[in-house]
């Protein structure tokens, strides 16, 4: 479990073929302090797990799925990424509940510079669209942010946008995003759960006339 909080900038030292996966090394040496052997480690808002490690380098496994479901696909060697380590029980909940099992991608569409932050739209699948709602949490390539606008829901391209401030923009990937980027997505975990809970709600009883139910 996360919070969407990113902790260092890490950079992907070495992606290397495994069966239909890949197996990727990543240099994080605060992530790696306290990490051992199978301990959980978000990438880019993608939890992993730590199969081999070094002074300041970790190694993962990731697999076909995750390679389809996510912008992992897309890392060489030299790609920066943003680092969290699974949050302790104990600690605060600085950002908002993230799994790190993403959704999906997203593109950033477009760019808004202000004078002290930055507006930045990204399209959303529309499979993931009802489940983004204006003022609600997302995690965009790992990091939790509040959901500045929607788009409207008969639009014919789902989009969001958030507002990030020089704090975000400085310790995290996003603020070297450029338009066409893929960006990862991970929607609120209570939002999926309604919608699944709905999908299993029966249909509506209607009382026929002059009975009762």
């Amino acid at each position: 479990m996360f919070t969407g909080i990113i902790e260092e900038i890490g950079t992907v030292t070495a992606v290397e073929p495994s069966g239909d996966g890949v197996r990727l090394t990543v240099q994080a040496p605060l992530a790696v302090s306290d990490a051992g052997h199978g301990d959980s480690i978000a990438v880019s808002g993608v939890c992993l797990t730590v199969i081999d490690q070094g002074p300041d380098w970790f190694t993962a496994d990731v697999m076909r799925q995750t390679l389809d479901m996510t912008s992992v696909a897309g890392v060489a060697g030299g790609t920066r990424v943003n680092i969290e380590r699974a949050t302790g029980v104990h600690a605060r909940l600085g950002g908002h509940i993230v799994q790190g099992h993403v959704d999906g991608t997203g593109r950033v569409l477009e760019i808004r510079p202000g004078a002290q932050w930055q507006v930045i739209r990204v399209s959303v699948p529309a499979e993931l669209a009802p489940l983004v709602v204006d003022k609600g949490s997302i995690a965009l390539d790992g990091v939790s942010l509040t959901v500045s606008a929607v788009s409207d829901a008969d639009a014919a391209e789902q989009w969001l946008e958030v507002s990030l401030i020089p704090e975000t923009l400085a310790a995290t990937t996003l603020g070297a995003r450029v338009e066409g980027d893929a960006v990862n997505l991970e929607t609120d975990i209570l939002a999926r759960h309604v919608q699944r809970l709905l999908a299993f709600s029966p249909a509506p009883r209607i009382p026929l006339e002059g009975g009762s139910r």
